[in-house]
C-alpha cells in the first residue's frame, strides 16, 4: 500500500521528538503498517512499540535494526538518532492538560475515577502505586450492539512504599 505520507516534524506532537521520528511514521504510513505489523516483526507489542515511535520507550540497537529494516529505513539514520545518546523524556509530550480528544478523554477518566482507583488499590493492595516501569498495556476492541466498546487494561505491579 504505497502512498504519499509526510509529517512535519515542526508540528505537535513531533517537534518535541527527534526528525527521525517523522521519517518513522512517513514510512509506516507509505507500506500500509499497524503498529501491530511491526511489533509483529521485531517481537515487542504493539503499545510498546508506538510508545517507542512516540519517543517514550527507548529501543535497543538490535530493535531499531528491525524496525530500521521493515521500514525500508537506512539503520544508520535511526541508530544516529535513537541509538545509544538518545534517552527517552517520558511524560513530557504536549500540552498539560491534553487537548487531543482521545488524550483528553483518557485524562478525564483519571481526574473522575482516579482517587476511587486509588481507594480500591490501597484497599486491596496496600500503601503503594502500580508501576508504570513495570506494565503492560492492552487495547481490545469489543463489539457491542449499541456501538464498538474499546476496552484498556493496564497490567501492572504493585510496588509498596517502604517504611525507614
Amino acid at each position: 500500500m504505497s502512498q504519499a505520507a509526510t509529517v512535519s516534524s515542526n508540528n505537535l506532537p513531533y517537534a518535541d521528538l527527534p526528525p527521525i521520528v517523522a521519517a518513522l511514521f512517513e514510512a509506516k504510513a507509505k507500506k500500509g503498517l499497524s503498529f501491530e505489523a511491526i511489533s509483529k516483526a521485531i517481537g515487542r507489542d504493539e503499545i510498546w512499540v508506538a510508545a517507542a515511535f512516540y519517543g517514550q520507550a527507548k529501543m535497543s540497537p538490535e530493535e531499531l535494526e528491525a524496525v530500521a529494516n521493515v521500514l525500508d529505513i537506512p539503520t544508520a539514520s535511526v541508530q544516529s538518532e535513537l541509538g545509544s545518546h538518545w534517552w527517552p523524556n517520558r511524560g513530557g509530550l504536549g500540552p498539560m492538560p491534553p487537548t487531543d480528544p482521545v488524550l483528553y478523554r483518557l485524562y478525564e477518566s483519571v481526574l473522575v475515577y482516579g482517587h476511587a482507583i486509588k481507594a480500591v488499590v490501597h484497599e486491596k493492595f496496600g500503601d503503594g502505586i502500580m508501576s508504570m516501569i513495570d506494565c503492560k498495556v492492552n487495547v481490545t476492541k469489543k463489539p457491542d450492539p449499541k456501538g464498538d466498546r474499546v476496552v484498556l487494561t493496564f497490567d501492572g505491579k504493585f510496588l509498596p512504599y517502604a517504611k525507614w
